[in-house]
């Protein structure tokens, strides 16, 4: 499944059909692990490859590679090779909108009730 690259659509005017709440749960499913909220939290501000994600992110190779194929494999994330590098980055603005939109929703919560 790829990220489409249409213009936004207010909620109000969207067709509710099945189709459309599956692939918001499937994304919703994806994003819900903290790794790969982290990742997404350093493509914010562009492309990197797998190493500069290893300098941000505390885990192993590995996990990363697997959290980054799921995050590719739900569109969430494009990547394009240079030589040997992979770089990865964010297929669609409106996954990032998303993640801050969740995040700052949280974190003002968690102000609040201090």
């Amino acid at each position: 499944m790829r990220a489409s690259k249409t213009k936004n659509i207010p909620f109000e005017k969207l067709e509710k059909d099945d189709a459309t709440f599956n692939r918001a749960a499937e994304i919703f499913r994806v994003m819900s692990a903290p790794m790969r909220l982290r990742i997404m939290s350093c493509l914010c501000a562009g492309e990197k490859n797998v190493s500069e994600l290893l300098e941000e992110v505390d885990t192993t190779q590995s996990n990363m590679s697997q959290h980054l194929s799921t995050l590719f494999q739900a569109g969430i994330l494009q990547k394009r090779r240079d030589g040997v590098q992979i770089y990865y980055s964010i297929a669609n603005p409106g996954f990032v909108d998303l993640c801050r939109a969740v995040c700052t929703q949280i974190a003002t919560e968690s102000l609040e009730s201090v």
